[in-house]
């Protein structure tokens, strides 16, 4: 199959997603029309990491992220002209919602049945605002009049498109199953890790308020794996930002500490989540979208607010040979419901599916 992927935030969660895909489909032919978003990762270095045969780029530079009708005008002219250019294309594949609205808006136009749309993400529940959630309901919906099919990444998201009356399938983001090579020692003190870009969507100061209470505790750190451009957001004296790590270095830290926090605003499913659950860590994560799917009563809890979570990062403190248990019960829910395997071979037969 010849595979179009268009990606208008071509970095962090949505190219790691794309990569799997085309990782796990060397049979197919897949073409990436993308955006380029700097702050966070040049598209050029995204693209090094494509190290395969089967994929090819289309760079699409009048992309931008924020709402803007002339600048969306001419991207959507951009794409119609692209996508002209593409002989015998089986699938067209959306992700993230801008991308899903004026690449279903031109496959309406240029007449191409298979349309894939995948948020990653619901826009309706990420917005700083009620107006702005109100206009992201208003274009969702509006979006799904040109057709194509939503497929959303989680449990929790694809109830959120329920409820706003939008069809939607799901198929859960998944993570290569990889046993460690060799068990890592945990630290002596009771270390907190998160993973991820610094940005206002991850919350870094809520991170540092958690943080912040426990400075006066010599046994307790937190760590945070990654950069961004809210870093100066992160104060607290017992935070070690480590900056970009090379993968193998990221996973070591990660499982050497004792409980894995998120405090993101939103999810879509956070593939820095299903490596930390892989890594049999317990999980305390903020109650949002994405999140939600990742916790069980078994393995973690999800919290609401800065005291919530005090609080329970204080039991896990003070039972620490419960952990253990409550990391493996993560890696199993991560090997049975965000497995990779799972996830390509679902996307491949609604490919499929779609092309009948």
């Amino acid at each position: 199959m010849k595979i179009v992927h268009v990606a208008e935030a071509f970095a962090s969660g949505i190219a790691v997603f794309i990569h799997s895909l085309v990782d796990n489909m060397k049979e197919d032919q897949h073409i990436i029309i993308h955006g380029d978003r700097p702050h966070v990762m040049p598209a050029d270095e995204v693209k090094r990491t494509f190290r395969m045969p089967n994929v090819s780029f289309m760079r699409w530079p009048s992309a931008v992220r924020n709402i803007s009708p002339l600048k969306d005008l001419k991207a959507a002219g951009a794409l119609y002209k692209m996508l002209k250019e593409i002989k015998n294309i089986d699938v067209v594949h959306l992700h993230s919602s801008k991308a899903g609205f004026l690449g279903r808006v031109v496959c309406r136009f240029l007449g191409i049945q298979t349309v894939i749309y995948t948020p990653n993400g619901a826009p309706f529940l990420i917005g700083k605002t009620a107006l702005s959630n109100r206009i992201f309901k208003i274009l969702e919906k509006t979006g799904s009049l040109f057709g194509g099919t939503v497929v959303c990444c989680s449990q929790s998201e694809w109830q959120a498109y329920t409820d706003l009356n939008i069809p939607a399938v799901k198929i859960n983001n998944g993570i290569k199953q990889v046993q460690p090579k060799a068990t890592i020692t945990a630290n002596d003190d009771f270390t907190v890790v998160t993973s991820g870009r610094i940005a206002d969507q991850k919350n870094p100061s809520l991170f540092n308020a958690i943080a912040r209470y426990f400075e006066e505790w010599s046994d307790i750190s937190f760590v945070w794996v990654g950069d961004g451009d809210a870093r100066a957001q992160l104060t607290a004296s017992n935070i070690q930002v480590t900056g970009w790590l090379p993968q193998p270095e990221a996973k070591t830290l990660i499982q050497r500490a004792d409980v894995y926090l998120s405090t993101a605003r939103f999810e879509g499913l956070s593939f820095a989540g299903l490596e930390a659950l892989h890594l049999e860590k317990p999980m305390l994560l903020t109650d949002c979208i994405g999140n939600r799917d990742m916790a069980r009563s078994s393995n973690g809890d999800l919290f609401r607010g800065e005291g919530d979570a005090i609080i329970k990062l204080l039991r896990y403190f003070n039972n620490r040979l419960m952990l253990p248990v409550m990391g493996r019960h993560s890696a199993r829910l991560c090997a049975q419901e965000f497995n990779i395997n799972n996830t390509y071979h679902q996307y491949r037969r609604l490919y499929k599916s779609n092309n009948i």
